[in-house]
């Protein structure tokens, strides 16, 4: 059984185009890993300019998986630059 998860990223100023860009590969990228599942992606921005993101992953050891992956490591260091 999978993990729903509900995620907010502010964007830093002047990375709300950065932000965005990194949000769309994100969940690609944990698909192409085996981490996420196929179940549709639900994304929105907020007046402030943050973006809400619900997806799921496939299961708690993706979770585990992905903090070892250097691969997700990478992405969430394009995230941290942004947002």
């Amino acid at each position: 059984m999978g993990i729903i998860v509900i995620s907010a990223y502010r964007p830093k100023q002047s990375k709300d185009a950065e932000l965005l860009e990194v949000v769309k590969t994100h969940v690609p990228i944990l698909r192409e890993l085996g981490l996420a599942s196929e179940r549709s992606v639900i994304a929105m921005k907020a007046k402030d300019g943050t973006i809400l993101e619900v997806f799921e992953w496939v299961s708690p050891d993706a979770i585990n998986a992905a903090h070892q992956n250097p691969k997700v490591h990478k992405m969430w260091g394009e995230f941290e630059a942004c947002c």
